[in-house]
């Protein structure tokens, strides 16, 4: 499952396509939020969200995943 855009807090920066280790968004030209280019090729590693400075990136982790993931947001404010 790809990660969700919120277009509306999306400021494009270009971080998450840098940060992305397989390359999974495509710039959608200027002023514009990035596209999904690869869906299926997401790890949920969460370096997008993490990285995003507007907080405009989060994950649908796959149930299967789900057993392995760590929301590191939360962790760290605990």
């Amino acid at each position: 499952m790809p990660p969700i855009i919120d277009v509306e807090k999306c400021r494009p920066c270009g971080t998450c396509g840098a940060i992305c280790p397989v390359d999974v968004f495509e710039h959608a030209g200027p002023g514009k939020a990035p596209l999904i280019k690869y869906p299926d090729e997401c790890w949920h590693c969460n370096a997008c969200v993490l990285d995003c400075p507007q907080q405009a990136m989060r994950l649908r982790v796959p149930l299967p995943a789900m057993m392995l993931y760590v929301d590191a947001l939360r962790a760290s404010e605990e």
